[in-house]
């Protein structure tokens, strides 16, 4: 084990982080603290449940020790972030600084930490050059050229080769021609091998003894594992921050969804009949191979065409859904879809699947007609992803998985996506994340749902499949001065949501208080339709009183919408789940967060239907057990986005009744920090 007073000197005011950090540097209590708790799970291989409210510093909490472990035993660590803000934060802040901290004698690092990222991300020379041979018949289209020429042009000057440093592509799909896969890689067979991008990072990574990368990507590793593939190298401990997202994450990785866009994309990179492109258009076989060409092209289209009555069956099962009352609502912008739960199997015809797995057949039989060893490593590649898309259909239409929520999701513009998760993750991670060789450690700033160390992590240890006897938990409060830097606003006033004055309410109430502060205010809704209404009814006050006015849905992406919002303090941002949590808008620039709603999940959400059936079926009450938790972690992110530095202050505005109201309401509050001076709105 690292010696106790090794790491409180590593991280004492006159320690190599202090001097690193000069006079920047801030010891604290929480931080030594959590830093202790990790350094014991890693030396006892044990795992670690940790809550750090904001400013803990959590981020150097586990470096050091991870590093520590890295410097006494030889150990290898992984860190996954769920955002990429978070990940720049590590690699470009805190682990520089940690290498001047336990830099060598000679000035030097004395560990080594890589990004990781997923193999898509990289150019494949090899495949570019490829696709620029071939460009007539890939790339029929003016927009589709011009991306190519894009691609060209910067990897001639890229450094490493990712989408990270790729200029926006007019067409983006033209990646998926250029980009390296597993399926195809020729390994060191391949003229490029020495050069190519992927290797040569995944030799830095075979390197390492700290790996970056996202929750997204660890997760997916954990999946193939559990199949005795995977990508990471053997680790000995992982660290998951961001924590709370993490069962949603991992019941994405350990489920299957079949799109009607990447269905319609695969059989276009094959053959685009309207063009007449496509990679099978590109082949050049043997003479007494042509005709099989041209079976395999007419098998693309017949597959082209079961898909589309595939996809059709869907649809029509989404519109009957929701006409029968079974289907959330309308969508209401282009970031929400209709949704409807699959119940039995059966629902859509399984033709596509048997054509997809004879397409799988006939592309491996193509393999031994080419002249060209490349054309079968790229016809190996794509005949793997038919088959694996044949799988999943099959598996989807014939609900093959127990214990798995299934779903058919229709986006505004009208395509379709079936999928399946998990109800519960808990036994896979119990077996694939807690039960194997490593330590894990999972923190964020919101994983308990109470102040009271006995039961606070009892809803995240049972709904990630945790064992009592191998866990630990550490529930460390902010350094930060809540009860003097926040005043909270709850109004049990507002009428009831389902009442014709509401709305009207809703927005007078809102209107007030940006005006009180004078804007520089997050607006936090649990549905687009009513934010777009509100927004609306706001706009010409707002605009008015010349305050910038951001609208999640509408005015961009996420991180414009941001970099906008913090070029004027007067601004409004009216925003949506994204913007619940993972946004760190510090001083002035944010003083004001109004929550509309208490934010629980929509009952009628498929996954949501099923953990409820789950949960009374053994007898269990869904509300308290399920319901509510998530709605006070997610309250608990809301209201986090205030207070992000010492400095900061503002009001925090509740104008949800039930608050107050209903029995459940003195829950969220409780789960608050203590001392929070309260504002109670009088009629």
């Amino acid at each position: 084990m690292t010696d106790a007073a090794t790491l409180t000197s590593t991280l004492s005011t006159d320690g190599p982080i202090a001097r690193a950090f000069g006079d920047d540097f801030e010891l604290r209590p929480e931080q030594l603290d959590m830093a202790q708790a990790v350094d014991r799970a890693m030396a006892h291989r044990r795992h670690l449940l940790v809550e750090a409210g904001t400013g803990t510093g959590k981020s150097f909490a586990y470096l050091v020790p991870a590093i520590l472990a890295i410097l006494s035993r030889g150990e290898r660590v992984v860190i996954a972030t769920n955002t990429i803000a978070l990940q720049e934060q590590l690699l470009q802040k805190d682990i520089p600084l940690l290498e001047r901290a336990f830099a060598g004698d000679d000035g030097r690092p004395t560990f080594k930490a890589e990004l990781v990222k997923g193999r898509g991300n990289y150019l494949s020379v090899r495949r570019l050059q490829l696709a620029s041979r071939r460009q007539g018949k890939l790339f029929p289209d003016t927009g589709s050229l011009e991306t190519l020429h894009t691609i060209e042009q910067w990897a001639y000057d890229t450094e490493d080769g990712t989408l990270a440093t790729l200029p926006q592509l007019h067409r983006p799909a033209v990646w998926d021609r250029v980009q390296s896969d597993s399926g195809n890689c020729m390994g060191r067979r391949c003229s490029n091998y020495d050069r190519c991008f992927y290797q040569t990072a995944r030799r830095r990574m075979e390197r390492a003894d700290l790996l970056i990368c996202n929750h997204a990507l660890f997760f997916s590793d954990l999946a193939l594992r559990a199949n005795d593939v995977g990508f990471l190298p053997k680790y000995d401990h992982v660290i998951l921050d961001e924590g709370h997202h993490v069962e949603d994450i991992a019941g994405e990785h350990f489920g299957l969804s079949i799109s009607e866009a990447s269905t319609f994309h695969l059989l276009g990179l094959l053959h685009n009949t309207r063009k007449q492109s496509g990679f099978l258009a590109t082949l050049d076989v043997t003479d007494d191979s042509i005709a099989l060409v041209d079976r395999t092209i007419h098998l693309v289209m017949e597959t082209g065409d079961l898909a589309k009555d595939f996809f059709a069956a869907l649809t029509a099962f989404v519109r009957q859904s929701r006409a029968q009352g079974s289907a959330l609502g309308g969508p209401a912008s282009a970031d929400e879809a209709t949704t409807a739960t699959v119940t039995a199997p059966d629902i859509a015809p399984l033709d596509v699947a048997g054509h997809l797995h004879r397409l799988s057949v006939a592309l491996k039989e193509l393999r031994g007609c080419c002249r060209f060893e490349e054309d079968r490593y790229e016809l190996a590649s794509y005949a793997d992803r038919a088959l694996t898309m044949g799988h999943t259909v099959e598996s989807l239409v014939k609900m093959e998985m127990p214990g798995y929520a299934y779903w058919v999701e229709s986006s505004r513009s009208g395509r379709v996506t079936f999928a399946c998760a998990p109800v519960e993750v808990a036994p896979i991670l119990e077996k694939e994340l807690f039960g194997r060789e490593h330590s894990v450690v999972l923190t964020s700033a919101t994983l308990t749902i109470s102040r009271d160390p006995a039961t606070a992590f009892q809803h995240v240890m049972t709904r990630l499949g945790c064992n009592d006897e191998e866990t630990d938990t550490r529930l460390l409060g902010s350094p930060f001065d809540h009860a003097a830097q926040v005043q909270l606003f709850v109004d049990h006033t507002m009428p009831d949501p389902r009442d014709q004055s509401y709305t009207r309410a809703l927005v007078e109430r809102i209107g007030s208080h940006i005006e009180e502060t004078d804007g520089g205010a997050f607006v936090l809704f649990t549905s687009f339709r009513l934010m777009h209404k509100v927004a609306e009814l706001l706009h010409d006050d707002l605009a008015a009183h010349h305050m910038p006015v951001w609208v999640h849905g509408r005015d961009g992406s996420r991180s414009h919408i941001l970099e906008g919002f913090r070029q004027d303090e007067r601004s409004v941002l009216f925003g949506t789940s994204s913007f619940w949590q993972g946004v760190d808008v510090r001083g002035r620039g944010l003083r004001n967060v109004i929550i509309t709603r208490l934010p629980f999940d929509p009952p009628d959400r498929p996954i949501v239907q099923a953990r409820t059936d789950f949960i009374r079926e053994r007898g269990g009450n869904p509300f308290m057990e399920d319901a509510l938790p998530r709605a006070i972690i997610r309250f608990k992110q809301g209201f986090g986005r205030l207070i992000r530095s010492a400095s900061d202050s503002g009001r925090v505005v509740v104008l949800d009744p039930r608050i107050r109201t209903k029995f459940y309401g003195r829950r969220f509050l409780e789960a608050l920090p203590e001392n929070i001076q309260v504002v109670e709105a009088t009629a």
